[in-house]
């Protein structure tokens, strides 16, 4: 345990933190001295991560095998937080992509999708917001996507949850101000991590997008936390995703936009 005082300790809970981004956010923040909780569903690889950050940076490093898209773990969560000193961060990023068309694909996909990137974002960041509240300080992000911002993109189902984290996080700022809490939509484009490798995106790192197209999941992070000390609500990683969405504004950018993003998803 730390020597400093619990009010002085940093304490962080990022989800989906097995691998890409949550990783990457997992990483970081240990490196910077956070005490973290590790959520996500494969806990052996918590379990390594965990152990790896421990060892490296001597922090507290739990982890909590969860799978968000069933209530009853996201309850655990809820209950954890509940029993924490109140947390400096909250990460949400766990979610996901179902590759396919929304009439063929199996209409449970579409629930778990909801329940993953809409219910289990409001019910942690409900249960986390009161003590950063009482406590003057923190900050929220929630991991949406280009595809929240651009609307058609990586399915009806994934664009629409993505939209939703984005105003979910406008309305959110709007009521924190001046409780010294700070909320993010972070929105990454294309991201070099594991999220392409599922059956059904094959391609989608093919040519028709170019390697300068991706961005890797440290340099989103980054960017993200330097963006929350701003004060930055929404922010698109990488200024050739801040320049793609100033050409969407217009016929012709919108048409040149196109031809990259059709199946455009981030992670």
């Amino acid at each position: 345990m730390s020597s400093r005082s619990q009010a002085e300790e940093r304490r962080a809970i990022i989800t989906g933190a097995s691998s890409g981004i949550g990783e990457a956010f997992a990483r970081r923040l240990a490196a910077d001295g956070f005490h973290l909780v590790l959520v996500a569903r494969r806990q052996a690889r918590l379990a390594r991560l965990g152990d790896e950050l421990r060892a490296a940076h001597g922090v507290e490093a739990e982890v909590l095998a969860a799978d968000l898209s069933k209530p009853t773990d996201v309850d655990r969560v809820v209950s954890l937080i509940g029993d924490m000193p109140p947390l400096s961060l909250l990460v949400n990023n766990a979610g996901f992509g179902r590759p396919g068309r929304f009439h063929e694909l199996d209409p449970a996909s579409h629930t778990e999708m909801l329940q993953v990137h809409c219910s289990a974002t409001v019910l942690l960041t409900r249960a986390a917001l009161p003590g950063m509240v009482a406590s003057r300080r923190g900050g929220v992000i929630n991991v949406s996507s280009i595809a929240g911002l651009l609307g058609e993109v990586g399915g009806p189902m994934y664009s629409a949850t993505k939209t939703f984290l984005v105003q979910f996080t406008r309305s959110l700022h709007s009521e924190l101000r001046g409780t010294g809490v700070r909320v993010q939509a972070l929105c990454p484009g294309l991201v070099r991590t594991e999220f392409h490798d599922q059956k059904g995106y094959h391609g989608v790192r093919d040519a028709r997008y170019p390697r300068w197209f991706w961005m890797r999941p440290v340099d989103v992070v980054s960017e993200s936390l330097a963006a929350l000390d701003r004060g930055k609500v929404v922010l698109v990683p990488g200024l050739r995703y801040r320049l793609l969405l100033a050409m969407v504004n217009n016929p012709i950018g919108r048409a040149l936009a196109d031809r990259y993003t059709d199946r455009l998803v981030q992670r």
